[in-house]
């Protein structure tokens, strides 16, 4: 019996290309696993109304964890335009099941490492190794939202901050409203999981993203949380950085910052900036993890005009795959997997089109095991 159950979701366009780029690897390395298929994305929104089917939720229970490609995401008038038609009309919504998966299996840590691999000639400078923890579950992706925003809502905000009286004049059908919603116990998590990072691997400072001036309470109480968990690591410094001031030292020194950590959405803006600093999302790996399971994937689209075409840059997929080692204690196995790519990224000789090369998907793939 294989010692590991892997969930295989491939999902949307190109993440079938880079999933079979990860499998020439993972066979290479001979990882013993099973590697069970699931069913997830766009499809089976079209043609079931559902891009998580329960049934991808009872597989995944029953594995270790999961390696996930992309997903496909469309607004909501364009996902009711694609239905079948006998779906249509039914109240259907499209909800992204990457979310949902996160709730769903509580994976409230997000980790995304931004390394700049020497002899990648995307790279912004040479030096930068940032690591964004990003919390996963809660922020603007709770979903607590509202379009009209009903009348009781609005009295009973009215009731405890005067600030809504500005909007009266507003009829409820031009008014949205997303509530961002943090928790103490979720910014205790993240922020400690970003400490235990940079104690595991020698990094000086930890660095919390948040807006604090503005949005003063739920980024102040990622601060103020922050401040407390930072007392019980007396060897790292905590740096407090806003969001907008973040993105501009980043371009102007990234050199100087390590481990970053940021609430749900100020983790998903920073974590894109930081991977074009080493080359774009063609090198953007990323775990949702909980202490129980994990979802591993890299953080590019599906990019559907190239599905097919094993066009893309599949670093990201095995940097991902790397992190999904590390996770289930392969740490020689990863090791191996990243000295590879960085061997091959370094020596320059098989590139995909972003790099200025012409090599496919399934080359650098095969280079990078041919090194192992």
């Amino acid at each position: 019996m294989p010692q590991y159950r892997i969930a295989w979701m491939p999902g949307d366009g190109v993440g079938n290309d880079v999933m079979d780029a990860a499998k020439i690897v993972l066979d290479t390395l001979k990882l013993d696993a099973e590697y069970i298929p699931a069913d997830i994305g766009w499809h089976f929104w079209c043609t079931e109304g559902n891009p998580l089917p329960d049934r991808t939720l009872a597989t995944l229970k029953e594995t270790n964890c999961a390696l996930f490609g992309a997903i496909t995401s469309k607004p909501r008038d364009e996902a009711e335009a694609e239905l079948a038609p006998e779906l249509k009309g039914k109240g259907l919504l499209y909800s992204s099941p990457i979310v949902a998966l996160r709730q769903t299996f509580k994976l409230g840590t997000n980790l995304r490492p931004c390394k700049a691999y020497p002899g990648n000639p995307l790279n912004y400078k040479e030096g930068i190794d940032l690591v964004v923890f990003r919390e996963n579950t809660e922020d603007l992706y709770s979903g607590v939202e509202f379009h009209p925003v009903p009348d009781e809502v609005r009295q009973t905000l009215a009731k405890h901050n005067n600030k809504m009286n500005k909007f009266d004049h507003v009829d409820a059908q031009d008014l949205a409203m997303s509530c961002r919603i943090n928790s103490r116990q979720a910014c205790r998590s993240i922020v400690t999981a970003g400490f235990e990072y940079a104690k595991k691997f020698g990094y000086k400072t930890v660095t919390v993203v948040e807006k604090p001036n503005v949005i003063r309470e739920t980024s102040g109480l990622m601060i103020r949380t922050a401040r407390n968990v930072a007392k019980e690591y007396p060897d790292i410094a905590l740096w407090e950085a806003n969001i907008d001031a973040m993105c501009m030292w980043l371009i102007k020194n990234p050199e100087n910052y390590g481990v970053l950590v940021a609430s749900n959405m100020f983790g998903d803006i920073i974590s894109d900036l930081c991977a074009q600093l080493v080359g774009g999302l063609g090198f953007a790996a990323s775990g949702n993890i909980s202490d129980e399971f994990a979802v591993f994937e890299p953080t590019h689209g599906s990019a559907p005009k190239y599905e097919g075409q094993y066009k893309v840059n599949p670093m990201a997929m095995l940097l991902t795959t790397k992190l999904m080692l590390d996770w289930l204690g392969e740490v020689d196995m990863a090791t191996r997997l990243e000295t590879s790519i960085a061997t091959v990224i370094k020596e320059g000789k098989h590139r995909t089109y972003d790099m200025g090369g012409s090599s496919s998907t399934l080359e650098v793939a095969e280079a990078v095991a041919a090194n192992l």
